[in-house]
């Protein structure tokens, strides 16, 4: 009889030169007005910041499988089925193992002194003993990319583009693009090795800024480092005197086989719906000079906190919601592709996602990648997100974060919630990333607006629009 009552409907529309459209998801105003209470309750909630706390300081540096990769893991474990998750599992990822043991730097010509630096990912060793060359400037990836072999072969590169600050942290595109690219186009073209000026905004720090590189061919790979921003302004000081200048590195790492880590895997089981799942997390590994503290412990503790909070409610979520500790994104999204090859036959069952992995400013800025007739909902959760100082941006697409925008090309709709990031690139990927840079006020807004965004997706009348394929002419990114 339904089905019949269906049919007529649609004739009728038909006839009447109408279309038949589905219902807009919404969400439901009691889901709405809870949403609003864990916002509020948020703000003092502790849990985020005792979690980024105690994974710093009872683990610390985190390098993807370093000696800390496996006790970080069970630390996680640990503390997930502490806090009462319904379900905790791990998923393996397996990846080149690659060491930092020691690195060091020094212009020898023409006038001699110490560099600060950091070797790159994927970087490879200089000879035993080090090795000294000739530098040669360019100014950008282009001119690089336009360059004469002759110019290069046998001499170090170097790239001196410098970043500036903005709220939403756009200029890492040209520090991440001259680090990750520049050094495979150098050694293509005969380069000795790469140096960089540090894809970082602290100018008067004198630290630099480790990162992964585009090597992925471990015989194709040159040594490759990036000089702190002072050093960077030394040596192209230097070389403003139109002297040859020399430069000597003795970097000592490499790849040692294949690692098999894991991702960390947490869930809250949905009461009406558990098959369908509200993903959000961050990464668990982190680079080796600091602790991690804001890229991306806290970003694992947002996300956990705020599904933690839903978890006190009196009311199970319709929905599962899944918190994700990715293993090695730092290195290249490990986990995330392991997770999306994992998942992939669950695309539609990943409802929509977002991950936090810009350090722990205020989000500023909400945006979404979703169906069309599932925008009223997006503009619910941004009248609760309101009063946090939160924007929606309608224009823009919402990607889902570093490690989930795997899942979101395989078709997951995704929200980006952009954070504050007018000062992360002064201590990202350095050994300045510690606690002590991280606003507990401002942390608990991130986990209000998470909690509120989860839980109102859990209770949404109706979906987003994940399915295969389903965003696959968007650009991720933001």
């Amino acid at each position: 009889m339904q089905q019949m009552i269906c049919a007529v409907t649609l004739a009728l529309g038909l006839l009447a030169g109408t279309s038949v459209h589905a219902a807009d998801t919404t969400i439901p105003d009691k889901a709405v007005h809870t949403a609003e209470q864990l916002r509020d309750r948020a703000l003092k909630d502790p849990v985020a910041w005792q979690f980024t706390r105690d994974l710093t300081t009872e683990i610390g540096p985190r390098l993807a499988g370093g000696p800390n990769d496996e006790r970080a893991r069970e630390w996680v474990i640990q503390r997930f089925k502490a806090l009462g998750f319904d379900k905790v599992w791990t998923e393996p990822v397996t990846y080149p193992k690659w060491v930092r043991r020691h690195e060091s730097g020094a212009i020898v010509a023409p006038f001699p002194q110490p560099l600060v630096l950091s070797a790159l990912g994927y970087s490879a060793a200089t000879p035993e003993g080090g090795l000294t060359a000739e530098v040669v400037r360019f100014k950008n990836l282009d001119a690089l990319k336009n360059a004469d072999p002759a110019a290069v072969k046998g001499r170090i590169v170097y790239i001196g583009e410098r970043m500036h600050r903005f709220r939403d942290g756009r200029d890492y595109a040209i520090g991440s693009s001259i680090r990750t690219a520049g050094p495979p186009l150098a050694a293509a073209k005969g380069a000795a090795a790469y140096l960089l000026r540090s894809a970082g905004t602290d100018a008067h720090q004198r630290i630099a800024h480790t990162g992964v590189t585009g090597f992925r061919d471990p015989a194709k790979a040159i040594p490759a480092a990036a000089l702190s921003n002072p050093d960077a302004d030394q040596l192209e000081r230097i070389l403003g005197y139109g002297k040859p200048v020399k430069v000597h590195l003795d970097i000592d790492v490499g790849i040692e086989g294949q690692y098999t880590g894991a991702n960390v895997i947490a869930q809250l089981n949905g009461a009406k719906h558990p098959e369908q799942v509200v993903a959000i997390g961050g990464h668990l590994d982190s680079w080796d000079p600091g602790t991690g503290a804001i890229d991306d412990a806290a970003g694992v503790a947002i996300a956990t906190a705020a599904a933690h909070l839903i978890a006190q409610l009196p009311e199970r979520p319709a929905r599962s919601i899944r918190v994700i500790a990715f293993a090695n994104e730092e290195m290249g999204l490990w986990g995330a592709r392991a997770y999306a090859k994992a998942h992939a036959k669950e695309v539609t069952e990943h409802v929509i996602g977002t991950e936090s992995d810009l350090g722990a400013g205020k989000i500023w800025r909400m945006s979404a990648s979703v169906k069309p007739s599932a925008r009223k909902a997006i503009e619910q959760m941004a009248a609760v997100l309101e009063p946090l100082g939160v924007a929606y941006d309608a224009d823009r697409p919402g990607w889902g974060g570093s490690d989930l925008s795997q899942m979101h090309a395989a078709g997951m709709a995704g929200l980006s919630l952009s954070q504050d990031a007018t000062h992360y690139f002064d201590w990202h990927h350095t050994a300045n990333d510690t606690l002590d840079k991280i606003n507990r006020d401002e942390l608990g807004q991130n986990v209000a607006v998470y909690a509120a965004v989860a839980w109102m997706a859990a209770q949404a009348k109706g979906d987003f629009g994940s399915a295969p394929g389903a965003f696959g002419k968007e650009k991720n990114g933001e």
